[in-house]
């Protein structure tokens, strides 16, 4: 993977195959460190994370550091021809740390503080903890920065990621707080403005009346609510900027952090910017939906996320090789399923599989988390075995998958600060689960073999043929203009019910819909359907069942292309279609299911010249995802079915494991992640 850091050395060419390792729970038992490294040779492992959680052990007490243990770890590692990815240790603090410092501890949104224990437990304003971050992450920097071993930083871990306890409302935050609105809004004035200030006597008169949103002080101005999601991500943003810096010291190896897909609290697209890489942990909920395609859909989801926040190959971080140990219902995976799993991430933009964790620990609340090594039984295990595989199957395929990328012409938006004012609006559906009424419209295109990019509203849109805009609550910036232009010099632009209703600072738009010009429409008002009252909506011939929302919309030069059956609102445009300069708008303004979604991304897919390049039709279950290369495309053909799936192909392409011609009519056995090849002069090279 090539790293886009000018003068950095970039990371090997070949795709990472490894995980968390934690020797340092280890340390007292040798000859469990040695058969380590014979079983990671067995199992084709070339990279491991090291140094996750291992504060207390780098640092035993304040000022003295530890090092030689992990030095001789990362030199047995290297001398047999395994990378390592070098962790800060902040995602849990040492005793020492939060017994000499109680400002080091995070106070939640009831003002209690948190004592010692767990991880993800740091306040980011804290002087302190700033401070003793800086120190080990400079000394770190100093001691490994040009190990030959080291292959990248991997900063703290899931930064954020822990409950009611994401953000801190200490002294220090809220001081940070207020100057982060004075920064943003200059003065008193335009933040009374901004948020609608007078609304239950909410005016604000000095800086200082600021506080947090909290459950026993404000929790009804929206403005308020909605930036202080933005100072959270912000504020955690700048710690971990400061981690970088401090990493960099002594070092030009590239950053990254493990990040956890949609993860609300915090704006992947701007953390994105900060980072050298980007990596992500994903954890499917496999065999434990009511659709058992569910999981492969978000997965494919977060991967396409993680990929489109610097529209570059990937690292898959953290993944599990088995079971995890948090799930309401810990199920293994079925054999077949984590080869298919994997190459899933690989197919959407990863240029590695990595586990937590390598080795399970004998106690702790992670111990029966699933692992590549067992409590018992070593290599002498089906999971092993299916690793070892897994790895080999990697190795032969590096040279091909590294030089290729996914290049989607189709975009979807998922905006971070859309989804935080949408969840807020007390309005419609409370509360609204944006996420559970958003990826109705990803599926279809994961469905119909079709990839995607994810995109926010500060993105570009140039390169794209297709903007699909679900649940577009808010309009952030110029957005509306790069829309307008977007659609008018040839794009087709898709978007819904519940789409355009606020500006940034969640004040509701006056007079007309940012873009009705652009849709051809007047919206009125949104409904939600009453649950003893069914509705349809009739398209052509068809009839699709109405599930919740129903915006109500007047057509101004639209065509409509669907209507209303029921209610007052029968005869009323469910769909539009309106022509704008040299492109198409097409507005859904009912909510109507995956049926009705299926036929409307066909239909708009097709138009822009977006459909599957390798299959017209695949069955349920099977979809194909393009990594893009100059020498051609590779075609990941995945069967998420416990059974097998026949599938035909459109063009005749290599088998790129075997080099064999395929064509026509081919079966995938269940579980099965096939892999194509098509060069770039076509068909016929590949027939020689």
């Amino acid at each position: 993977m090539e790293n886009i850091r000018s003068g950095k050395p970039p990371l090997p060419t070949r795709l990472l195959h490894g995980g968390d390792y934690n020797p340092d729970q280890w340390l007292d038992c040798p000859e469990v460190l040695e058969e380590d490294i014979v079983l990671m040779k067995k199992a084709h492992v070339n990279c491991v994370s090291l140094g996750i959680f291992a504060w207390s052990r780098l640092e035993p007490e304040e000022g003295r550091f530890d090092f030689d243990w992990l030095e001789k770890i990362m030199d047995n590692l290297y001398e047999n021809g395994i990378y390592t990815i070098l962790a800060t240790p902040t995602g849990a603090m040492p005793h020492w740390l939060t017994d000499t410092y109680e400002e080091v501890n995070k106070v939640n949104k009831e003002g209690k503080r948190r004592i010692h224990g767990q991880r993800h437990n740091f306040c980011p304003s804290s002087p302190v903890m700033r401070e003793r971050t800086r120190a080990i992450d400079t000394a770190l920097s100093r001691r490994f920065g040009h190990h030959p071993g080291l292959l990248a930083w991997h900063l703290s871990n899931e930064y954020g990621g822990d409950g009611d306890w994401t953000d801190c409302h200490c002294p220090h935050c809220q001081a940070n707080f207020r100057k982060w609105l004075q920064n943003r809004y200059g003065t008193l004035d335009n933040l009374n403005h901004a948020w609608w200030s007078g609304f239950w006597s909410n005016v604000v008169t000095s800086w200082e009346q600021i506080h947090s949103p909290v459950t026993y002080g404000e929790m009804t101005l929206h403005g308020l609510k909605l930036d202080w999601k933005r100072f959270v991500s912000e504020q955690m943003l700048d710690f971990c900027k400061a981690e970088a810096d401090a990493v960099r010291t002594y070092s030009d190896a590239p950053v990254t952090i493990n990040m956890m897909g949609p993860f609300d609290p915090l704006n992947y697209f701007q953390w994105a910017k900060e980072l050298d890489i980007v990596s992500e942990d994903s954890y499917p909920f496999w065999h434990s939906q009511e659709d058992p395609l569910d999981p492969a859909v978000m997965a494919a989801f977060r991967y396409s996320l993680i990929r489109s926040l610097k529209k570059q190959p990937f690292l898959l971080m953290e993944s599990v090789t088995s079971a995890v140990n948090w799930h309401p219902r810990c199920t293994l995976k079925r054999p077949g399923v984590h080869e298919l799993s994997s190459l899933q991430a690989v197919a959407h933009g990863s240029n590695s599989v990595q586990y937590f964790q390598w080795r399970k620990s004998r106690g702790g609340s992670e111990k029966f988390h699933g692992a590549v090594v067992d409590h018992r039984n070593g290599e002498n295990t089906r999971v092993f075995r299916e690793v070892a595989h897994l790895g080999q199957r990697l190795e032969g395929l590096s040279d091909k998958v590294m030089k290729t990328c996914n290049r989607p012409r189709a975009a979807i938006v998922f905006d971070w600060e859309n989804r935080w004012a949408a969840e807020d609006a007390q309005a419609i559906v409370n509360p609204l689960n944006f996420l559970e009424k958003w990826m109705p419209w990803f599926r279809p295109f994961w469905e119909q073999g079709v990839d995607v990019d994810i995109v926010d509203m500060d993105c570009g849109l140039e390169g794209y043929s297709l903007v699909v805009a679900p649940l577009n609550y808010m309009y952030r910036g110029d957005y509306a203009q790069r829309v307008r232009a977007f659609v008018e010099g040839g794009g087709t632009y898709v978007t819904s019910y519940w789409s355009g209703e606020v500006d940034e600072h969640d004040l509701c738009f006056l007079g007309h819909h940012p873009l009705s010009d652009v849709l051809g429409i007047r919206t009125e008002d949104i409904d939600v359907r009453p649950v003893n009252m069914e509705n349809e909506v009739i398209w052509g011939k068809k009839r699709y069942p109405v599930m919740d929302l129903c915006a109500i919309v007047h057509p101004e030069g639209a065509q409509v292309l669907a209507e209303y059956a029921r209610d007052f609102y029968a005869g009323f445009p469910a769909l539009t279609r309106h022509s704008f300069g040299r492109g198409t708008a097409y507005f859904a303004a009912a909510e109507c299911g995956g049926e009705f979604l299926g036929d409307l991304v066909k239909l708009v897919t097709e138009e822009s010249g977006n459909t599957c390049a390798l299959c017209s039709a695949l069955p349920r279950g099977v979809t194909v995802t393009e990594r893009k290369g100059g020498e051609g495309s590779l075609f990941f053909l995945q069967n998420f079915n416990p059974e097998p799936a026949a599938v035909i192909l459109g063009k005749a392409c290599l088998d790129a494991e075997t080099g064999d011609t395929v064509t026509g009519a081919i079966t995938l056995t269940p579980y099965e992640c096939r892999i194509l090849e098509n060069g770039k002069e076509g068909e016929s090279a590949r027939e020689k």
